[in-house]
């Protein structure tokens, strides 16, 4: 989903590119450049661009990162062409285009909407609502969602329309880890999991027409789709690893089909 995760090696390569004409300004070339001389072209465009280049970086690797929804799998808490904010610390600060954690704030919680590299093709950014923690029971049979033994709580919540199709779902509102958010289920599609992905701890879970049942692997999480029914998610391509978290999504900034959709999220 969103930006490639290409976007960050491209960002590095230019605060490189920039940084290092920077350096050279500021700790040789400037100092033996006679007080009237007109600056040289590498410096007006070049180390010029250092300071924007490594704030963008900056807050981009360890604060806030954007994010464009590019398909429904959310719906109706994150819609097609949302434009979200994602925070980058909350889940700990990690090492730009290494991805490794080096110090530890805080764990995904259930209920959280996260954006994480997809396990099985980690240039592409997916994101889902947290709905396993590591060594939980996770069951979704007959289209209800069971936790360590107990069902998770959902009400009716009348119907849904999706306004770029002019077709209704139903729609439920879901308690999960304190988080109260809306799903879409739809009772004619099949219960099964189709096209299932032979992924890492894939003997954890078992498969039978009605669903699904897995336990969470340690340092890994059972992702799904609010669009139960139209989403490839956990019960597809496995468990998400710690390594692949990119940061929790909390705020849409912008949406160019429906600026009612700015400011909504948590």
């Amino acid at each position: 989903m969103g930006l490639d995760v290409n976007f960050a090696l491209v960002l590095f390569i230019l605060l490189v590119a920039t940084g290092i004409p920077w350096v050279i300004e500021r700790f040789y070339a400037r100092s033996r450049r006679s007080p009237d001389a007109p600056e040289p072209f590498w410096v007006e465009y070049g180390a010029s661009f250092f300071p924007v280049v490594l704030i963008v970086f900056a807050l981009r690797s360890f604060v806030v990162e954007p994010f464009q929804i590019p398909t429904g799998s959310m719906t109706p808490t994150l819609l097609e062409g949302d434009f979200i904010l994602v925070n980058k610390y909350n889940y700990g600060i990690r090492l730009p285009l290494l991805d490794k954690k080096i110090i530890d704030i805080g764990d995904p919680r259930r209920g959280d909407v996260m954006v994480f590299h997809n396990p099985m093709n980690p240039a592409e950014n997916y994101i889902k609502r947290v709905v396993g923690l590591p060594g939980d029971r996770v069951e979704y049979i007959n289209k209800r969602l069971t936790i360590n033994g107990e069902v998770v709580a959902t009400l009716d919540a009348g119907t849904y329309l999706h306004t770029d199709r002019l077709y209704y779902s139903p729609q439920y509102l879901e308690h999960l880890g304190g988080v109260e958010h809306n799903i879409l289920i739809e009772h004619e599609a099949p219960p099964y999991v189709g096209q299932i992905m032979n992924y890492p701890y894939r003997e954890n879970c078992t498969y039978t027409v009605d669903g699904v049942r897995c336990t969470v692997p340690a340092g890994h999480y059972f992702m799904m789709g609010d669009n139960r029914d139209a989403s490839s998610d956990s019960r597809v391509w496995g468990f998400v690893p710690d390594e692949n978290i990119v940061g929790r999504a909390f705020f849409i900034w912008f949406n160019f089909k429906n600026l009612k959709r700015v400011g909504r999220f948590h």
